[in-house]
């Protein structure tokens, strides 16, 4: 089976990710669940095959992947979706993974991201806005949405460093442009230091990956910019302890300060399954008022928990009252509330 046959099979089941592994059939993820695309497994020359189709597709060359063990791209199938590609050696042979991005910009509330969300971007006009979670959740598709809203109600340049680009923005109230990493500029650090020479008004950085791009992020939204970023990480108190983690232990003081006064607001969401089948999104949202800003700056982030859940009429939501009013919904199960709860014990006396 051809490639191209391959993704059209995923388009038509509903797919997210599809899955090419030598030794096991071409898998895609279907709201959670693995599904086989292909009737037999595919031997090695078949991945590798199956691969070079995907670079020939891109209009890349296949060698990079051989020079440096794996490769990041995105390519267009017409008609049918954009595909962003991680392809990998693993033990000799050639895999790759590929999650699909629809044409066009998602709609916020088909996907159910709360008002909430989309209301930071009007409120706040500089300083830092993370989206948080795991591998998969939906991070890049919410600062997509984030991206759209502030395009389309706002005048001024938006300037996007993604590895690689999923969603396509055009010039609505505000320029857009759109950087590749490595394919326009080397590395995300070297983008976001010349960011700041581009005039921007709103900065996207896909993803916060090392200190030295954590380190010019917080710097840009110290500069009057809004940053919109991402970080693999569950839960807004474990957010600003990996940011603070990755600094040497003698900055961490003055990053906790700096920290404390450029950051907006912290989203992290989690994809769990329905009862039903399939998956729902839960969102946590923490906004930075006064008190969260001194826990933040003292080092107390081990209660920012307990300010979340406490500051539900101040624009936050608590990822342990989402789940509650899932359950109570009949959407999840009470094991699936407890399991994703961020105070398991505290939930199970609610429930």
């Amino acid at each position: 089976m051809e490639l191209k046959e391959i993704l059209k099979k995923a388009y038509d089941l509903g797919g997210s990710d599809i899955f090419i592994v030598p030794g096991a059939h071409v898998t895609c993820k279907v709201k959670g669940d693995m599904v086989p695309l292909t009737d037999d497994i595919v031997k090695p020359a078949g991945t590798e095959a199956l691969v070079l189709e995907a670079y020939e597709m891109a209009g890349r060359d296949i060698n990079k992947l051989h020079e440096e063990g794996d490769d990041d791209y995105s390519f267009s199938m017409a008609g049918l979706s954009r595909f962003r590609c991680n392809a990998y050696i693993q033990r000799g042979t050639v895999a790759a993974t590929l999650r699909m991005v629809a044409f066009g910009l998602p709609d916020p509330k088909q996907l159910g991201i709360p008002d909430l969300v989309m209301e930071l971007t009007k409120k706040n006009l500089n300083g830092m806005i993370l989206v948080t979670g795991p591998a998969g959740s939906g991070k890049s598709t919410t600062l997509a949405c984030m991206v759209d809203q502030i395009n389309q109600t706002r005048h001024g340049h938006i300037v996007t460093i993604e590895d690689p680009i999923e969603y396509i923005h055009h010039h609505k109230q505000s320029l857009v442009s759109q950087r590749d990493v490595p394919n326009d500029v080397p590395t995300f650090a070297r983008a976001l230091r010349a960011a700041l020479r581009q005039a921007p008004d709103v900065i996207l950085l896909g993803e916060m990956r090392d200190l030295e791009s954590i380190r010019i992020a917080i710097t840009a939204a110290e500069t009057g910019h809004l940053l919109l970023s991402s970080l693999h990480t569950t839960g807004a108190a474990k957010t600003v302890d990996r940011i603070l983690d990755t600094f040497p232990a003698e900055q961490q003081a003055q990053v906790r300060m700096q920290l404390s006064m450029v950051l907006r607001a912290v989203v992290s969401q989690r994809l769990v399954p329905k009862k039903d089948g399939g998956q729902v999104a839960v969102f946590e949202v923490m906004t930075v008022n006064p008190a969260v800003q001194n826990l933040i700056r003292d080092g107390r982030t081990h209660q920012i928990d307990n300010a979340i859940f406490g500051g539900t009429g101040q624009g936050m939501i608590s990822m342990d009252n989402e789940l509650q009013r899932l359950f109570r919904a009949g959407v999840i199960t009470r094991d699936v509330a407890l399991t994703y709860a961020v105070s398991p014990e505290t939930l199970s006396k609610r429930l």
